[in-house]
């Protein structure tokens, strides 16, 4: 092989390789927590196209997430925190170990820029629905700083530690009252409702404020392929392609964005929306 043909082949590699790293699909992940190895997490992240992260955990061990220039941050906050614990890690949520923050405090959070969202949201797991009024003072920041808000909805895995969880707390509709008390409240619902996912489309048709993120629908170690499918199919024929966010709620990032590749009935431009630009807009407008 002449050094002129080498030469040519190397530059078609490179000029590719670029082209790919340009080409490379953003990732906003919604619904991320915790981890064990924090560094390696955040690392393998940004290794994965992902540029923004929204990350609810205990107070303590969130501080250690912070923005840096290959990833942009958003803080949640946990509330409320069942026994004063996060529910599987079992850290304490805040450091006075309580299960609800003291309002005044999260609000100076808040003008602080430590809070960007209000959430997980996790009445579920306290056995409450989401429209109890118990959430009610942490709705009213919500909407005095226009902040977004996480709320867990459908199932949960085994072993999270809260005897309280009730299932059936976990139907969207339930979010009904609490919209119509808040009708600015910028909510999304996580898990896209799932078993509820038929519950989680009425709402979202009822109310067109509303999104939702699919994490642990696209973790096909949960949830099948098959009904992972049947279930983007149904989002997406709703005419909600503008509302579906990307999540892995600390699942591998890999296997969640291959999922969804894989839903072949998904246009680029829908794969585009659902994996940063729907995010973008409802957490920045943009």
């Amino acid at each position: 092989m002449s050094k002129y043909l080498l030469s040519c082949i190397i530059l078609v590699l490179i000029n590719a390789a670029c082209t790919n790293k340009a080409n490379r699909t953003q990732i906003f992940d919604v619904h991320l927590h915790g981890d064990a190895a924090p560094e390696k997490q955040l690392s393998n992240l940004a290794a994965n196209s992902v540029h923004t992260i929204a990350v609810s955990t205990s107070w303590a061990q969130q501080q250690i997430y912070q923005s840096n220039n290959h990833l942009t941050v958003l803080h949640g906050l946990f509330v409320p925190c069942p026994n004063g614990k996060v529910p599987y890690s079992l850290q304490t949520c805040f450091e006075d170990g309580k299960e609800w923050p003291d309002v005044n405090w999260v609000e100076q959070q808040i003008k602080e820029k430590k809070i960007d969202f209000i959430g997980e949201v996790l009445a579920q797991y306290h056995g409450i629905s989401s429209s109890d009024t118990l959430m009610y003072p942490y709705y009213v920041l919500a909407e005095r700083y226009n902040l977004p808000v996480g709320i867990h909805t459908g199932s949960a895995g085994p072993d999270h530690g809260c005897p309280d969880f009730k299932e059936e707390m976990g139907n969207p509709l339930l979010l009904k009252k609490a919209l119509q008390q808040f009708p600015k409240l910028k909510v999304w619902l996580m898990h896209g409702g799932a078993p509820f996912v038929k519950e989680c489309i009425e709402m979202m048709k009822t109310y067109p404020g509303l999104y939702a993120d699919i994490s642990v629908l696209n973790n096909p170690a949960i949830i099948p392929a098959n009904d992972f499918a049947s279930i983007m199919k149904a989002f997406i024929d709703a005419g909600l392609e503008d509302r579906l966010m990307f999540g892995t709620d600390n699942a591998d990032v890999k296997t969640c964005i291959a999922a969804i590749e894989q839903l072949d009935f998904l246009t680029a431009k829908q794969k585009e929306k659902i994996f940063y630009q729907n995010a973008e807009m409802f957490f920045r407008g943009r």
